[in-house]
This record gives structure tokens, C-alpha cells and sequence, in this order.
């Protein structure tokens, strides 16, 4: 049975489909903390924000949802002029969202493996390995992704059983090295993650808030990994250019 706060972020979502300023009563304003740089503080700025999407007939595809303690995530697909998919993370105080992240990119692929960004296995099992999964993505990114240890990579990934939804990347490990390891010309790192901010889990899948550099540009980072057996099997991510501070509408801060 799916959670009360699970249920509120599922019409908060729908929202943005209908513009109906109902959607956002999940939102405490009063506390309300809205970390995407491209949308005004509060309750009141997420209604106008609904209900100027609506009018372009959005579509929302809430493709994976989850719960950890007072978060609840979302992996998302959008419809709107531009097909977009997503990440949206929510803290709760009692019934009522007060605090907002996300990370938005524009649908690419599907990859040379045939996966596209959102497909894929959502089933949520294995809820008594919660922690022990989420240590262990805590490993692969202190260990891998941040020191650029790729020597080590094997050791966290299943060997024959992997599928991979970033559209620049296939199935094989070899490939997902390569695209983790390539730099520039002048031997800068394509790809450069160098803080993770929040590991969020619920069972057998666990998503990852990093910031970092893409070819030099500050980005943050949402990878959302699926594990079983204490290997990780299925990797989704988003990838977005974080915007400079002189044309932010609030002054959280992405992270």
C-alpha cells in the first residue's frame, strides 16, 4: 500500500498537468525551502508556476516513487513542448512538504543498448537491506566516482547483469569506464564529481545528489542506481548545468 506522503507528492506532481492550485496545499509556506534556482519561494510560486505549465497541455509520468524517513523521491517523465525527465526530492514535516530539489534534464537516447532514460525495473523489494544498500552506494561514490578510482569500478557492478539508462552509454562496463575516465585535450576530466550532498534509499534502490563539473561547466548530478545481492544491476541518472547566481529566483542554493 502505497504511503500518505507518497500519495500527497503523486498530486503535487499532477498538478502541474491540471494547474489546479489545490495540488500545492501539500506545501507548507511558511517553511516552504525551494532549491531549484529557476522558481520563486513558497506555495504561492509553485500555483503560478502549475498553472503557466498547464496551459501548454503537460503530460507528467510519475515513473518511480520512493520514501526515506522525511524524504520522498520521484523519478519523473515530462511532456511539455520539450520532453524532460526528472528527479524531485521533498522533505516532510508531519504531512507537509517543506523543502524542494530537482534536477531536470532534456530526454536524450534511447542508448546503443536500446534502454531510454525511464524504463526499466521499478519494482521496490528488499526493504530490510535499505542501509546496507545505501553504505554501499556511499562506498562506490566516496571510493570511485570522487577520487576517480576506475580501477575499482568492477567490484561494484554486477559483471553480467548490468543495464545502463544514461543515453550516452550502453551496457558495458568497459563503456561506462571509459565515459568516466575520458578528459579534454589539455587533460581535464570530462566528467568530474567532487561532493556528494544527500544519499536517499529505499530498499533496492538508492539515489545519489552530487555536484561537480562536465566539461568544466558546475553541475549537479542525480543517480539513481538499482541493486541486488549487494552489486549494483540498473543505473538511471540526470545531469543539469547549474544556472549563475545573478539570474537565480531564490537564494537556497541548488544543494
Amino acid at each position: 500500500m502505497i504511503s500518505t506522503r507518497k500519495n500527497l507528492i503523486l498530486k503535487l506532481l499532477k498538478g502541474i498537468e491540471t494547474g489546479d492550485p489545490e495540488s500545492v496545499s501539500v506545501v507548507n509556506e511558511q517553511k516552504y525551502i525551494q532549491h531549484n534556482p529557476q522558481t520563486h519561494e513558497g506555495n504561492e510560486g509553485l500555483a503560478v508556476l502549475f498553472n503557466r505549465l498547464s496551459k501548454t497541455s503537460p503530460k507528467v509520468n510519475i515513473v518511480r516513487i520512493f520514501e526515506d524517513g522525511d524524504f520522498v523521491f520521484a523519478h519523473t517523465e515530462y511532456d511539455f513542448t520539450n520532453r524532460n525527465i526528472g528527479f524531485e526530492v521533498f522533505r516532510f514535516e508531519n504531512d507537509q512538504a517543506v523543502e524542494h530539489w530537482d534536477n531536470i534534464q532534456k530526454r536524450k537516447g534511447p542508448n546503443t543498448s536500446g534502454h531510454t532514460m525511464v524504463d526499466g525495473i521499478s519494482e521496490l523489494t528488499d526493504l530490510d537491506k535499505t542501509e546496507d544498500n545505501r553504505e554501499i552506494i556511499n562506498s562506490f561514490v566516496e571510493n570511485v566516482l570522487i577520487p576517480g578510482a576506475i580501477e575499482i569500478l568492477d567490484s561494484y557492478f554486477h559483471q553480467q547483469n548490468y543495464t545502463e539508462h544514461n543515453p550516452n552509454i550502453d551496457d558495458n562496463l568497459e563503456n561506462l569506464k571509459s565515459y568516466l575516465s575520458h578528459s579534454n585535450n589539455h587533460g581535464l576530466p570530462d566528467l568530474n564529481y567532487q561532493k556528494c550532498h544527500r544519499i536517499l534509499a529505499e530498499g533496492n534502490f538508492v539515489l545519489t545528489v552530487c555536484e561537480g563539473n562536465i566539461k568544466q561547466k558546475h553541475s549537479s548530478f542525480f543517480d539513481l542506481y538499482r541493486l541486488e545481492n549487494g552489486v549494483i544491476v540498473e543505473h538511471w541518472d540526470t545531469t543539469e548545468a547549474i544556472p549563475s547566481r545573478s539570474v537565480w529566483k531564490n537564494n537556497n542554493g541548488k544543494f
